[in-house]
C-alpha cells in the first residue's frame, strides 16, 4: 500500500461529515457570542441573566469544540467533543425557548431583574450596584421580526445542534 493511499481516509463522505459538524461546533457558538457581546458593547443592550445563562452554555461549546480539533475529525474523541459542543448549543437553544417564554408572559421567570457591577472597596461596589441599570428578564429589549434577541438564540442553536448532531451521526454510518 502506498503512502497517499493511507493518508486517504476509507471514506471521504465521512470525513467531510466529521470536520464540517466540528467546524459548525465552533463557529456557530462564537458567532452567537460575537452577536451578544457585540450587541452589548456596541449597541448598549444589557444582558439580563437569563441572556448570561444563554451565553455560558455557548461558551461551553466553544471549548469542547475546540477540545474535538485536539484529534483526528473522524475519531472517536473527536465526535465526542463535537456532540458534547452541540448538546451545549442545545442547553442555549433551550434556555433561549425558556427565556422566549417568559418574556411572552408564557412562563413565569426565576429572576426579576440583575444589575452588573466590578471590582474596588465596598463602597464602589454598593455604588455600582445602585447605579446599575435593572434588567428584567420578561421585557424585550431588542427584537428583528417580532422575534427577540433570545428567540434567535433558541432557532439558531437548536438548529444548529441538530445539524451538528446529524453530521456526526451521518459521518460516523459513511
Amino acid at each position: 500500500m502506498t503512502d497517499a493511499a493511507v493518508a486517504q481516509p476509507s471514506n471521504p463522505g465521512s470525513h467531510y461529515a466529521a470536520v464540517t459538524a466540528r467546524l459548525i461546533a465552533l463557529l456557530l457558538p462564537l458567532a452567537l457570542l460575537a452577536g451578544a457581546f457585540g450587541s452589548q458593547y456596541l449597541g448598549g443592550l444589557i444582558p439580563c441573566e437569563m441572556c448570561w445563562w444563554q451565553r455560558e452554555a455557548h461558551m461551553a461549546a466553544v471549548i469542547a469544540a475546540a477540545l474535538a480539533f485536539t484529534a483526528p475529525a473522524v475519531s472517536q474523541r473527536s465526535r465526542i467533543f463535537t456532540l458534547l459542543a452541540a448538546l451545549a448549543i442545545a442547553v442555549s437553544g433551550a434556555i433561549g425557548v425558556y427565556h422566549a417564554g417568559v418574556e411572552l408572559h408564557i412562563f413565569q421567570g426565576f429572576t426579576t431583574c440583575t444589575a452588573t457591577a466590578s471590582g474596588g472597596s465596598t463602597a464602589d461596589l454598593f455604588k455600582q450596584i445602585a447605579g446599575a441599570p435593572l434588567i428584567r428578564c420578561d421585557q424585550v429589549q431588542w427584537s428583528f421580526l417580532g422575534i427577540s434577541m433570545a428567540g434567535w438564540n433558541a432557532i439558531i442553536s437548536l438548529f444548529g445542534a441538530a445539524a451538528i448532531a446529524w453530521r456526526v451521526f451521518h459521518g460516523a454510518r459513511g
